[in-house]
């Protein structure tokens, strides 16, 4: 699991869907959440929360250029790869902040992917979950 710590910068509620930005040192990223409307007014701008993905939510892409609707793009650098027969798990550093991403071995070899490659992770905003670091 990819945890990112960072602050909610702006939320748009309508009833039980909110669109929440957070602030991760100087990325923005996007989360999709889903519930009662009580639920959702926990949520409030300023308050620390921690970004939650699953490795195998991350979508890697090599010079990626044009306009795409995901929100959630994760430039890095990759540090570490391994190789395994089906998957490959691939290390990104991000200015500082590290994650990962699970992809097919496949995928990865059509991607040539090495160490030291600048890539793009990308992730679909009802893929992040947000924890308020109070609960953490």
């Amino acid at each position: 699991m990819n945890i990112l710590c960072g602050q909610i910068a702006a939320i748009e509620a309508h009833g039980s869907v909110a669109i929440v930005d957070v602030s991760v040192d100087c990325h923005r990223f996007t989360a999709t959440l889903l519930g009662s409307p009580e639920q959702l007014t926990q949520w409030k701008t300023g308050q620390s929360v921690q970004l939650l993905f699953k490795e195998s939510e991350v979508a890697l892409a090599k010079n990626l250029s044009g306009q795409i609707s995901l929100r959630n793009r994760l430039p890095g650098r990759v540090t570490a790869i391994e190789v395994g027969q089906v998957l490959t798990r691939a290390l990104i550093d991000m200015d500082g902040l590290q994650f990962s991403s699970i992809i097919t071995s496949r995928s990865a070899r059509g991607l040539q992917l090495a160490v030291g490659d600048l890539v793009e992770g990308l992730v679909k905003s009802n893929e992040m979950s947000l924890i308020s670091v109070e609960d953490a």
